[in-house]
C-alpha cells in the first residue's frame, strides 16, 4: 500500500491559470519526487488598470512518500 502526502502551495502567473498551475508543479517538482495528482483548492486574480494583473492558485499537491 503506497503511503501519500499532501502539501499546498501558491502559484501565480501573468498569463493563466493554467499557466500558474503549471508553476507550481514545476517549482515543487524541483525538490519534491512522484508527484501524482493537484488539486487547485482557490483561484483569484489581481486587477490593475481594469484588466486581469495577475492569475493566482492555491494548489494542493499529493505526492508518493518513499520507502
Amino acid at each position: 500500500m503506497a503511503i501519500m502526502k499532501s502539501i499546498e502551495v501558491m502559484s501565480e502567473s501573468t498569463k493563466s491559470f493554467e499557466d500558474a498551475i503549471q508553476v507550481a508543479v514545476d517549482r515543487t517538482a524541483k525538490t519534491v519526487k512522484d508527484i501524482q495528482s493537484a488539486n487547485i483548492k482557490n483561484m483569484k486574480t489581481t486587477i490593475k488598470n481594469g484588466k486581469i494583473d495577475k492569475y493566482r492558485v492555491n494548489v494542493k499537491i499529493t505526492f508518493k512518500v518513499g520507502d
